[in-house]
């Protein structure tokens, strides 16, 4: 596991975030959770 910080776009900002993964993860997958994760964050 590797921690990776990815910067995501959402509602027309950008926001940095961290997420932790396989090693053998895809970019695409990795940038999937990383658009969740910000997206349950700021919908509370």
């Amino acid at each position: 596991m590797i921690e990776v910080f990815i910067t995501v776009n959402y509602k027309d900002r950008s926001y940095q975030t961290n997420v932790i993964v396989n090693k053998n993860m895809t970019l695409e997958n990795i940038n999937r959770l990383a658009e969740e994760q910000v997206k349950k964050q700021w919908n509370l």
